[in-house]
């Protein structure tokens, strides 16, 4: 029974502390100005193509779903390294650059980070507040 219980709470706790970090991204996004996240306006995002010009440039238009997959519970393919991308859903295991598993969205720093990342390389600039928080929407639905 014991054994039960440490298991039980091993599972879960992660599961928690994501929410824990989601729904702090999405307070600092709303007092950023940000209001009326929208599962629906992220995934409309996800996929929307972008045209993408710039000198040298392997991929001209690019969407979310250029690397990540049209749909983000399946895993992905980094469009540049062919390096596999887990899927987008709580809880998601990925492996770091150490070999190490990590669990997606387990810091507020590794949320920002792929945020910025991400952004520049799809959108050509910083994604807003607003579409931050329609993204995280959007994973929580999946």
């Amino acid at each position: 029974m014991k054994k039960l219980l440490i298991i039980s709470t091993l599972l879960i706790t992660p599961a928690f502390a994501h929410a824990d970090v989601i729904q702090e991204r999405l307070d600092t996004y709303k007092a950023e100005g940000a209001s009326n996240f929208s599962a629906e306006a992220g995934k409309k995002m996800w996929t929307q193509v972008i045209p993408f010009e710039k000198k040298g440039e392997l991929f001209k238009d690019r969407s979310c779903a250029t690397c990540h997959n049209a749909d983000p519970t399946t895993p992905g393919k980094h469009a540049k390294t062919g390096k596999v991308i887990s899927p987008m859903t709580l809880g998601a295991i990925s492996v770091n650059r150490k070999g190490e598993e990590e669990v997606r969205y387990s810091t507020v720093k590794k949320v920002e980070k792929w945020f910025k990342r991400n952004c520049k390389w799809t959108y050509g600039r910083v994604c807003t507040p607003q579409e931050k928080g329609d993204f995280l929407m959007y994973f929580k639905s999946l």
